[in-house]
């Protein structure tokens, strides 16, 4: 696929600086690009990169001031990293909606429905009473179970398991190995020590524009008619595990192998950070940032509150707290010299300690 540098600033609605009709097909690092390639300069320190790079173009924010002469076109703009993320998602729908049409071996059951558009990779099986929209991208290995309903423009990667009565919404991204409407964890103790399992019969709703990581689990809520929820805009990295009856709030974002215990509420716009366990029934509200390997054991009810470590508390106590962990060691060998000089004293007869 290939561009000249204008048609790319009227994407981006920029401003061209240079030769705005010499072709580009790929995006670059500004410092390892090539001619035909475009780059970006957000952050100052690689400034020093604009002025030797071969790139044929580099997007730079509006009153960027040159101090030597740069080969390079250059597209101005308000904000170009957010540019050139809007350039790499552009990229990334033209090569993830090039394929289209029905690769066989693959199956589609009675009463369901595809849009415009569609693609089904082989192996790919669709069970009954399905309704697929347009342009949706279903690659190989994938399994949709019967009563799934998914939305325009959601590309499911190769292997995605989407289980029965899951509901999808419109321009999402789920990544291969995904499993979506699993069993929750749901076990009931016996009086002979053992456990009887727990029918799981709800579903999973995941919103419009939300986007999940490779091998990440989602799993249906525990009752019929309820269901666990993704709201719109969230982002998943790999390897989270989401338990029954959870909700995550819109454009909250979670990274990679953290763990949410069942029937817990995630408020909109939070920040979750790698390794993070959640304990189950808890609430935490919005804007909440927790930092990674937290342990959240109790609910978090006061909006835009930093917090870290496990138990996990407020991030200014927890550094004060750490300010004195780290100096446990030492604090201990002082302690154990002032203990030893304590026995001493209390060694000695009072007349002589008297006397000194």
């Amino acid at each position: 696929m290939e561009f000249t540098i204008n048609q790319v600033a009227g994407m981006l609605g920029g401003e061209v600086k240079g030769n705005g009709n010499e072709k580009i097909n790929m995006l670059a690092k500004i410092q390892d690009a090539k001619k035909g390639q475009i780059a970006f300069l957000s952050n100052p320190k690689y400034e020093q990169y604009i002025y030797t790079t071969q790139a044929s173009a580099v997007i730079v924010k509006k009153d960027f001031a040159p101090k030597k002469e740069i080969s390079a076109t250059l597209i101005l703009v308000e904000d170009p990293y957010s540019s050139f993320t809007a350039l790499l998602e552009e990229y990334h729908k033209m090569i993830s909606f090039q394929k289209s049409g029905v690769e066989q071996p693959s199956f589609i059951g009675d009463n369901s429905t595809v849009g415009t558009g569609i693609y089904r990779g082989a192996f790919s099986y669709i069970g009954g009473n399905v309704k697929i929209g347009n342009n949706v991208k279903i690659y190989p290995h994938t399994y949709i179970g019967d009563d799934v309903v998914i939305g325009d423009n959601t590309v499911l990667h190769a292997s995605v398991k989407l289980y029965s009565g899951t509901r999808i919404g419109s321009n999402c991204v789920i990544h291969s190995g995904t499993v979506i409407g699993s069993d929750g964890f749901g076990f009931a103790p016996q009086g002979d020590g053992t456990y009887k399992t727990i029918p799981q019969l709800g579903n999973v709703i995941v919103e419009d524009n939300v986007a999940i990581g490779a091998n990440t689990v989602i799993d249906c809520a525990t009752m019929f008619g309820d269901s666990t929820v993704v709201r719109q805009g969230v982002k998943l990295d790999n390897l989270i595990q989401v338990a029954h009856n959870v909700e995550i709030g819109k454009n909250t974002v979670i990274a990679a192998q953290t763990g949410i215990s069942g029937s817990t509420r995630i408020g909109d716009n939070c920040i979750i950070a790698g390794q993070v366990g959640v304990a189950g029934h808890l609430v935490i509200t919005n804007n909440t940032s927790i930092g990674a390997q937290a342990g959240i054991l109790k609910s978090i009810t006061e909006e835009g509150g930093q917090i870290l470590g496990s138990p996990a508390f407020d991030v200014k106590e927890y550094f004060r707290a750490y300010a004195v962990f780290k100096k446990l060691p030492d604090l201990n060998s002082r302690l154990r010299e002032l203990e030893n000089k304590i026995r001493h004293l209390e060694s000695r007869p009072v007349q002589e300690i008297n006397t000194k």
